[in-house]
């Protein structure tokens, strides 16, 4: 989450502004409530906001729920508190107690078999009131042994459960280590590469309490979260060897695009063997080809138009109760201060998809994501000094679906000759059916070892035709000049729902990986 000199001064600016096209007004569809933040927020619907109690910097790393009312919050500096009341509209009788402290930067929380477990910067830990008296009595190891330097960017993530039952970490990348941090780095680590042990790795803790190390390439790997599948996924931050933020699958043996967590890739129980040379300076379809390990991401988000840095990953789990959008994924964003939606498909065994702007306007930078009850999304907010936007510094704020339904691209999936759109509402059957309501771009990306990369290799392509279906939900668009391994932009700037209204958002940015054939 490095952010440089140019990024600050565009935040002064206001240069990061969201540039997807936005039509109305989100909050007519979702609703920004605040539990808490460090300052009056600019959207709310009570005057009677209250601060979180004072003396307590609610920096929210960590969010589990520990039933139909309590929330459980990790702060980053090191202790786990229990909110109740965070349901209530206006939130005006929250109450607070601690419950564990003395930990070492927790970046993650979930209640899992009688316990809540978080990251600490050197192990995950296992935590448990024994007396009942509501405050914690144990911490358990419940597993270590990933390498620590000393250096500040070795941030530990998680943990969050798979389908399977395993517990996963995801390990910072040190950056730039020197002086005494390069003592505890891996000695005679392959391809010159100087880290920790197993830093740029994901790791699982199994059911029977054994770690694996699993799957490497990772820079900032800030957000974990699991699809209706039971598979995991994470989200990683632009910087170098990264060319924009991404959402990843996480399975064994697979390398991601951080070329330094290879510096493990010769310790014991490595699930990648055998790489003697990283392409560099190169298009990313040519080092796929050039690299047999190296996976694509999901879905790259484009640089400021779908975020600047991708946080937590909430999997839409409440059958409709949070709009139109079950089943989908939704994404934390920092420096935007919002959050993005992904819809996500397997072709050929590989996942590809589509990301969309959702919601814009919260407090401060979104850190953590979890799913109330209600089927509502609880935010944890925290800039950690970075900057981002909003006018606060932290805080936990509630987004709420009214009830009305937005007209949105719902689904964007890959035909053999061009994408099938669904929507949330029936479109107008002349706007949707018309060519000219639509625009289509594709680019790829340079993988090489600098910060970030700029969207090369771009080409408009040419919409043949816009078929809509019969109950008006769908569009097939048959497109010339598919490719695969580039991300393919759709403007629907021209399309109306059948009561005359433009799509609330209008572009959509597709990860074609495969063609379906």
């Amino acid at each position: 989450m490095v952010i440089r000199l140019a990024l600050l001064v565009a935040i002064l600016f206001g240069a990061i502004a969201p540039a997807a096209t936005v039509f109305g007004d989100e909050k007519d569809y979702y609703r920004l409530i605040s539990v808490a933040t460090s300052k009056a927020p600019t959207e709310s619907r009570s005057k009677n906001w209250k601060p979180s109690p004072e003396g307590l910097a609610l920096e929210i790393s960590g969010m589990t729920f520990l039933d139909d009312k309590r929330l459980a919050v990790a702060i980053r500096k090191g202790e786990i508190w229990i909110l109740d009341g965070v349901y209530e509209d206006p939130a005006e009788n929250v109450t607070y107690k601690r419950f564990a402290s003395a930990l070492h930067e927790p970046l993650g929380l979930l209640q899992h078999d009688g316990a809540l477990y978080t990251a600490q910067r050197t192990e995950l830990t296992r935590i448990r009131d024994i007396n009942g008296d509501g405050v914690a009595d144990e911490y358990l190891t419940a597993a270590k042994g990933w390498g620590v330097t000393g250096h500040y960017h070795e941030y530990a993530y998680g943990p969050k459960l798979d389908g399977d039952g395993n517990l996963w970490v995801t390990l910072n990348i040190g950056l730039g280590l020197k002086g005494d941090q390069l003592k505890r780095v891996l000695p005679d680590a392959p391809l010159g590469y100087r880290q920790g042990r197993w830093r740029g790795w994901g790791m699982i803790l199994t059911p029977e309490g054994k770690l694996v190390p699993m799957c490497a390439g990772m820079r900032s790997p800030a957000g974990l979260g699991a699809n209706a599948s039971g598979d995991m996924f994470y989200t990683d931050q632009q910087g170098n060897w990264v060319a924009t933020n991404s959402l990843h699958h996480l399975r064994s043996g697979v390398f991601f695009h951080h070329a330094e967590a290879l510096a493990s890739m010769n310790e014991p129980g490595s699930t990648i063997q055998g790489v003697t040379n990283v392409p560099g300076g190169v298009p990313l379809p040519q080092a796929l080809r050039d690299f047999p390990q190296l996976r694509p991401p999901a879905v790259w988000f484009p640089y400021k138009r779908a975020g600047q840095s991708a946080t937590d990953i909430m999997l839409d789990q409440s059958d409709g109760k949070f709009g139109p959008f079950s089943g989908q994924l939704f994404v934390g964003e920092f420096t935007q201060a919002g959050v993005n939606r992904v819809f996500l498909e397997k072709v050929g065994g590989e996942y590809q998809g589509a990301c969309f702007p959702f919601r814009s306007g919260f407090s401060s930078a979104v850190l953590r994501l979890a799913q109330g009850a209600d089927g509502s999304m609880f935010a944890g907010l925290t800039n950690r000094g970075w900057s981002s936007l909003g006018n606060a510094s932290y805080g936990l704020q509630r987004l709420v679906w009214t009830g009305k339904t937005p007209f949105e691209i719902q689904e964007m999936r890959a035909t053999a000759d061009g994408f099938e759109l669904l929507f949330t509402l029936p479109v107008d059957p002349q706007s949707a059916g018309d060519i000219a309501s639509y625009a289509m771009n594709s680019h790829t990306y340079l993988y090489h070892s600098a910060y970030g990369s700029d969207e090369i290799q771009q080409q408009t392509l040419t919409i043949r035709s816009a078929t809509v279906s019969e109950d008006k939900r769908r569009v097939r668009l048959v497109i010339d000049g598919l490719r695969e391994l580039f991300v393919h932009t759709l403007e629907a700037d021209g399309v109306r729902s059948t009561a005359g209204r433009p799509l609330l958002h209008a572009d959509a940015y597709y990860t074609l990986n495969r063609r379906p054939r």
